[in-house]
């Protein structure tokens, strides 16, 4: 598919936007002609006044194509949006299918009983630092901060006041991101590691204070732990390259992080027993800085030429929001309590499950890594286009940001209910497959799957969360509303967990993440036009109403039709197929959004190919 990281530069590994080279002194350009009719490409203006070198003006299978009906700079075409968004979810893909290959050699070589939910206790500090040292705070706060740095390098805007003018990096606005943020994240996360090895007990105590092995839960813990170091850098390299358009090495370290845990457990586990996998994790955190390291030294090394010319010139017209901090400290707060909101949703449920029957932490834990998968693939996307939406806020650029957001959340609605009603239509049949093996009994499965069906009804919800929450802080401004939402959502989670586990058991938990989910997806899709992008709400609200139903629809049929087959892999076929031909059906009966579109599209290509 591509090659690894670290390739020459004649095989680039990756789409990557070309260095935008500012040009040289001349006359004004023109005036840009009036905007056509809207589009639902996605475009991002470096900044306002730049022109894209000659290089830049064709497109190529690993370059973007230039807007040409506009003067304003080089844009990231369709073509490779599609492409970069194709390569993420391959990729994205396959280290969920390694996640499942490491979940199915957890099952099978420790079942479903105390020592695994010992391990999945420990396993919380990964999830933890998942989401806020790659997935949400740091990609929220340093892919804006790389894409304003990368505007003001093409407008060759000075560096503010205060900064140090040492040479030409000095004065290049990204090499001078890298030096006031990396050292002191360095240090930020090398203390928190040794802190939380040393606070493993008080941790595990809190996490799970029903544990009956908490020994064990603190020593995986006390290995888990090291990737607060690990994971923070390896989200520090995804942010940066996934501004500078390269997505292929940012998709590429779930596949590194799991394979590293699978070979950690198969070669170490006669003789660390669990423990093996909390090691693989201390690996994996280390491969994904690896498989990355390589990428982000050579795009720097190739931008340092473009430094150096834009230091010897006179600046040009600022891009919006000049004069203004790259990193904005008052955008921390609220970015951290939003990720750290978000993942407490899974603190919940596992405070909430440890005093159940043992077991209880594994099977939700199993039911939610394979529920989640539909949306991790529909947020694909919106991971490839949040630089687009946030370079088009930084130029001011409200509705070519507008018409991207509302063509994402259409597409990842698609996607992520047309999972979610397969994920519910054929449960049993996927938790057989996947899973029933070893240890892991039929009743396991039983279990998981009912769990599996539940976590399946917020899956819209956290898709909508995690898409609309790119929205709020793409113009790099501190903004408190998610967070808040956030918050209302976990007291809902709390509050509905702990009143229904009582009668439904792991049931009841996982409806209390569905219901504070969908709660916190309702308040940001409402306040988003107010707070940040002009977004149509009620055309949106519309949109996904119309899918929703056909999802419901779909998801009968596909139920119907998979219990009918006794054989677990048969059955879960013909529920997909079924599933996906009904969802299609009746979405375009009811003119839902996109429908016509992907048609079209996937007709095309097999018209193409005939």
């Amino acid at each position: 598919m591509t090659d690894l990281p670290g390739s020459t530069q004649s095989a680039p590994a990756e789409p990557t936007v070309p260095a935008h080279r500012p040009p040289p002194p001349g006359p004004e350009p023109a005036p840009e002609s009036a905007p056509g009719p809207p589009s639902a490409s996605a475009s991002v203006p470096p900044s306002a006044g730049t022109t894209p070198p000659k290089e830049a003006d064709s497109a190529t299978a690993d370059s973007p194509t230039a807007d040409s009906d506009s003067g304003r700079g080089a844009y990231l075409s369709n073509r490779f949006l599609a492409r970069a968004a194709l390569l993420t979810a391959l990729l994205t893909a396959a280290g969920a299918l390694l996640g499942l290959v490491r979940d199915q050699t957890i099952a099978h070589l420790y079942g479903a009983g105390p020592g695994t939910d010992a391990f999945l206790v420990a396993w919380t500090v990964p999830e933890v630092a998942s989401t806020l040292l790659i997935e949400d705070a740091m990609a929220l706060i340093l892919v804006p901060a790389f894409s304003l740095a990368l505007a003001r390098r093409a407008a060759r805007e000075p560096l503010p006041a205060g900064s140090p003018p040492d040479g030409a990096s000095g004065r290049d606005p990204v090499h001078a991101l890298l030096r006031t943020t990396l050292p002191t994240l360095l240090l930020a996360l090398s203390a928190g590691a040794v802190l939380l090895m040393l606070a493993a007990p008080w941790v595990v105590a809190l996490l799970a204070p029903g544990l009956p092995d908490t020994r064990l839960a603190v020593d995986c813990t006390r290995l888990t732990a090291t990737c607060a170091f690990s994971f923070g850098i390896a989200g520090y390299c995804s942010a940066a390259l996934r501004a500078h358009g390269s997505f292929v090495p940012p998709a590429m370290i779930y596949v590194a992080y799991n394979i590293g845990i699978i070979a950690t457990m198969l070669i170490l586990s006669d003789r660390l027993g669990v423990r093996a996998a909390a090691a693989g994790v201390a690996v994996g955190g280390c491969l994904m800085v690896l498989v990355q390291a390589p990428v982000v030294l050579r795009r720097l090394r190739e931008r340092r030429a473009t430094a150096e010319r834009t230091a010897s010139e006179p600046s040009g017209e600022q891009p919006g929001g000049a004069g203004r901090p790259l990193v904005a400290l008052g955008l921390l707060a609220p970015v951290i309590v939003f990720a750290l909101t978000r993942q407490s949703q899974v603190l919940i449920e596992r405070f909430l499950a440890a005093p159940l029957p043992a077991g209880a932490i594994s099977h939700l834990n199993y039911a939610q890594k394979v529920a989640q998968m539909p949306m991790v693939l529909s947020l694909m996307l919106c991971t490839v286009t949040f630089p687009v939406v946030a370079r088009a806020m930084a130029a001011g650029d409200t509705d070519r940001a507008r018409r991207r957001v509302e063509r994402d959340l259409a597409l990842a609605g698609v996607i992520v209910l047309v999972g979610a009603a397969t994920v519910v239509a054929c449960a049993p049949q996927i938790i057989e497959i996947l899973f029933q093996r070893g240890a892991f009994d039929r009743a396991d499965t039983a279990a998981t799957a009912a769990v599996m069906r539940v976590y399946a009804l917020g899956l819209l919800g956290h898709t909508l969360v995690g898409a609309l929450v790119r929205c709020y802080f793409s113009a790099a401004r501190p903004l408190w509303f998610p967070a808040l939402a956030m918050l209302l959502g976990l007291a809902l989670t709390t509050a509905g967990g702990a009143l229904l586990v009582g009668t439904w058991g792991v049931l009841g938990i996982a409806a209390g993440n569905a219901l504070g989910i969908t709660v916190t997806a309702v308040l940001l899709l409402h306040g988003v036009a107010r707070h940040s992008v002009p977004v149509r709400v009620r055309h949106m609200t519309g949109g996904l109403v119309k899918l929703s139903a056909a999802a419901a629809a779909a998801t009968g049929a596909g139920w119907l039709c998979g219990a009918l087959i006794p054989a677990p892999l048969p059955g879960a076929a013909v529920a997909c197929l079924v599933v996906a031909a009904v969802f299609l059906v009746i979405a375009r009966a009811v003119q839902a959004p996109e429908i016509d579109s992907l048609v079209r599209s996937v007709t095309g290509r097999f018209a193409n190919v005939r």
